[in-house]
């Protein structure tokens, strides 16, 4: 669904967005069926126009986009867990463009994946930020537990996404002590815990990084409490969503 401002603002009202939204769902609804759920995307470009330049006349673009959630893809990974691969490529500097701007620049995603996958062809890739500590990954951000703290990076770096915050106020809920830090490569290696965290799969345990077990190679209890919680939050099981979708499909 792709509509057209008249101004530079979307002039769209955030009733306007969730009733527009809440449509798209309704005329999907079949496809919901047959896939058992999707991912609503929301995003507006500048407009098109000639190149790369920025006039004032440009019309921006509201596009409200609708994806099927890949359940077979990571099903298995909430009782196997996940492998990660720190990569050489980063992700633009902070002082190049603000990490809090969710946008479509994907070229360091890909390049990061590729290095990933000649490490180790099913992982998922992690990000250092410009002064060597640990960062996120290609669309998720990521927490370690050490000690009984759960810990990620600081957001000077990094997106601040909606799953970052809701396992942090989930944590905050569940009396989990937390903290914010530069995380370095030997945190992530030592960790008792680790997991992804990102709006398809909401969390997934982390079980192995650049081919080091990461404690016991199982996924942790913090992190399995964490999982359950956010279930109860959404008022779906999680896990069995996912499994049950993937036996459909397989």
């Amino acid at each position: 669904m792709k509509l057209r401002s008249k101004k530079k603002e979307p002039n769209i009202s955030i009733d306007e967005m969730y009733e527009l939204t809440e449509e798209l769902v309704r005329r999907n609804e079949q496809i919901r069926k047959i896939s058992g759920d999707y991912t609503i995307i929301q995003f507006i470009t500048r407009g098109e126009g000639p190149g790369i330049r920025v006039k004032d006349d440009l019309i921006p673009n509201v596009i409200i986009w609708i994806d099927p959630i890949p359940f077979s893809s990571y099903a298995d990974a909430y009782t196997t867990g996940v492998h990660v691969v720190i990569t050489k490529t980063r992700s633009f500097a902070p002082d190049t463009l603000d990490p809090k701007i969710k946008h479509y620049n994907r070229l360091a995603f890909v390049l990061a994946d590729m290095e990933a996958a000649d490490v180790d062809p099913n992982s998922y890739a992690l990000w250092l930020d410009n002064q060597g500590s640990l960062a996120e990954g290609v669309g998720y951000n990521f927490f370690i537990v050490s000690d009984g703290i759960l810990k990620t990076p600081g957001d000077k770096s990094i997106l601040q996404g909606v799953s970052r915050a809701t396992v942090i106020e989930l944590a905050k809920n569940m009396g989990i002590p937390f903290s914010s830090e530069d995380i370095q490569p030997y945190d992530l290696y030592t960790a008792d815990e680790a997991f992804l965290v990102s709006t398809p799969f909401s969390i997934l345990p982390v079980t192995k990084a650049d081919n080091r077990l990461i404690a016991d190679g199982k996924p942790g209890k913090i992190t399995n409490q964490l999982l359950a919680a956010w279930s109860e939050l959404a008022g779906v099981d999680i896990v069995d969503q996912a499994l049950q979708w993937d036996k459909r499909k397989n």
